[in-house]
């Protein structure tokens, strides 16, 4: 039986004569008097292979008239030298046969579709150079995540994604229940007769669930889908979308750091050895000077400054004649554009801010000994910004205690989080990282929606 192979590996690896059987989708179809010339790619890489039809030698003129650009078939053939240019090698068909026709309003022609247009089938655009490199590499990231945190002997909790908490505090939640909808009752509803008993929703993270597993197992993670109902339509917001929040007892913020900046370096590194050719590609026709950046950060140190002295240079950049569109003072959230003249412009290398004001960041955050800031760290990089956020967790029962009180948050629906802190607590930390986000940054790509098999955003839950 002959192997059937993928044309990554046909391309690296295979000799000259060697027989084999391969399978893919047509990106095109070129007929000449004696030839028919056929570029297949089966989504294993960015290159095609073409396969060279020989009219005179057999007779396909049936088969041909089935093929079409869209269209999957399966070829038997010949590994010879191509005598045109773009390739080394290319494939003497010997049989072919046709396993799906693709008709004339196959929407993915042979010329550039907009990403916007892509959207709207997102279901066939993993068939395009872009969207297809763009999985490869989110595939590439997501195994790393894995692989970095197992290495290093942390355990994978699968954490819920129906809850009762809101990690963030925030509100913009989705919620789920089988009761019956009526607006005129919204304020009288039972949810004791609710399914669960209890209000529930779509989690926002998994943070405090994974940090109860931190607090018996140790070192402890999850990955997976979490859901925010912001009304957000930006390039830069998803109502679902993947989230890593691994947590460690023991660590305070310095090993915290460590860990964070090591994951990171990581993640790059495998990312610029192995999408190798699709990393090319987003330097050529997505965003020029990709790589040189992100070779730089791999290979660059991390610059550390509190807060108080991001502000203090910001302040002294807008005295210098630099604008921003938002205000700074201390006080305020960062925003994206104060983050990267941080990273661009100011170091011009990854920036780890610590120390932020405990007005702007989650309650579960270890308060510092000045009662103002809290042992927080964001790791900014020239590009995009934040790309993963953390913090000591406060481990004091009576300070996690006023701080959600003063957060506004139902303490009798937080009690098993309040008694992490009453039975054997300990220093602690953990982080998260956006999917979404990391992919964005890796490949260049201006829109979150495009980073994901299928975006779910504000009035959008198509497929």
């Amino acid at each position: 039986m002959i192997k059937l192979l993928r044309i990554k590996e046909i391309l690296a690896n295979s000799s000259i004569d060697t027989e084999i059987t391969i399978s893919g989708w047509v990106k095109s179809i070129r007929d000449a008097k004696e030839l028919s010339f056929i570029e297949l790619n089966d989504g294993s890489t960015m290159s095609n292979l073409q396969v060279v039809v020989d009219k005179q030698n057999f007779s396909y003129n049936d088969t041909l008239n089935k093929i079409s650009t869209g269209a999957s078939i399966k070829v038997r053939g010949r590994v010879v030298a191509s005598v045109g240019s773009g390739q080394n090698i290319e494939i003497s068909a010997g049989f072919i046969s046709v396993l799906g026709e693709s008709p004339n309003d196959y929407p993915l022609q042979k010329k550039r579709h907009s990403l916007e247009f892509l959207r709207e089938i997102s279901h066939l655009r993993s068939r395009t150079n872009t969207i297809s490199a763009v999985m490869r590499v989110r595939n590439t990231v997501s195994f790393a995540i894995h692989k970095f945190l197992q290495d290093r002997g942390f355990f994978y909790i699968h954490t819920p994604i129906i809850t009762s908490s809101d990690a963030e505090g925030a509100g913009d939640m989705f919620q789920v229940t089988t009761i019956p909808f009526d607006s005129k009752k919204i304020d009288s509803i039972d949810y004791k007769q609710d399914f669960f008993g209890c209000k529930t929703h779509l989690t926002v993270s998994g943070q405090l669930a994974v940090e109860s597993y931190c607090l018996g197992l140790g070192n402890v993670y999850t990955f997976g889908p979490t859901f925010r109902a912001e009304n957000s339509n930006t390039v830069r917001h998803l109502a679902e979308f993947w989230m890593v929040e691994p947590e460690m007892a023991f660590y305070r913020l310095d090993e915290l750091i460590e860990l964070s900046q090591d994951f990171l370096r990581y993640l790059l590194q495998e990312v610029l050895e192995n999408c190798q050719e699709d990393l090319i590609f987003f330097d050529q026709r997505i965003k020029p000077g990709l790589l040189e950046n992100l070779r730089s950060v791999a290979g660059s140190s991390f610059k550390h400054m509190t807060y108080t002295e991001a502000i203090d240079v910001l302040t002294h950049a807008i005295a210098q004649g630099k604008t921003f569109e938002y205000p700074v003072q201390w006080g305020v959230d960062l925003k994206s554009e104060h983050e990267r003249y941080l990273t661009e412009e100011y170091s011009k290398s990854p920036v780890i801010v610590t120390d932020y004001p405990k007005e702007i960041k989650s309650f579960y955050m270890k308060l510092n000994d000045d009662g103002k800031t809290v042992r927080g760290m964001d790791i900014l990089v020239p590009g995009i910004g934040e790309i993963i956020g953390g913090s000591e967790r406060e481990d004091d029962y009576e300070t996690l205690l006023n701080r959600m009180k003063e957060s506004g948050l139902d303490i009798d629906s937080y009690q098993w989080y309040l008694d992490l802190r009453k039975y054997g607590s300990v220093p602690h930390s953990g982080f998260g990282l956006g999917l979404e986000r990391f992919v964005m940054w890796v490949t260049g790509m201006s829109n979150i929606r495009d980073v994901i098999p299928f975006p779910r955003t504000i009035k959008n839950c198509q497929f």
